[in-house]
């Protein structure tokens, strides 16, 4: 029985686990929202959680401690200088996890782990994702019928 048994294995040993949920996180710091398997989302959620809890207090022991976790620099300083007052007034909850359905491969759960406070950072992303994809599918369009128009022309003067 498994009562009172906080955490999951996720498949690893303790190391491996530790290095894939802090890797993890800092993906999800650096990119805002990430998809992975909920099982990973859910443990991942706790992770970040507790590194915005100390960022908040924004001294050097917390920035130390919060290093020890994110090797990366960057997302360090993202993490202090936009994160953290974007988020500091809230009391907890800062992440949210939205179930996907299941993976096509394995039939893993899969899930999306994303940052509250940041849906219109990613829905303007997403937005000028859709207005480049649709220029691109629209000159994509002329040139096919400029191709066509070309191609009618050989034909008529061959004729």
């Amino acid at each position: 029985m498994r009562h009172r048994v906080k955490g999951r294995k996720l498949g690893r040993t303790a190391s491996h686990r530790k290095a894939t949920l802090t890797s993890v996180a800092t993906a999800l710091l650096k990119h805002k929202r990430i998809k992975t398997t909920l099982a990973k989302a859910k443990e991942v959620r706790g992770v970040v959680e507790r590194i915005i809890t100390k960022a908040r207090k924004d001294d050097l022991h917390s920035k130390k401690q919060v290093m020890d976790l994110i090797k990366n620099k960057e997302v360090v300083k993202e993490l202090f200088a936009e994160i953290v007052p974007k988020v500091g007034e809230r009391p907890g909850g800062y992440t949210r996890v939205v179930k996907l359905g299941r993976r096509f491969g394995d039939a893993a759960q899969m899930a999306i782990v994303e940052l509250v406070d940041y849906n219109e950072v990613i829905t303007a992303k997403a937005e000028q994702h859709k207005e480049q994809k649709d220029a691109k599918a629209k000159q994509k369009a002329e040139n096919k019928k400029k191709e066509k128009e070309a191609e009618t022309e050989a034909v008529t003067e061959e004729k």
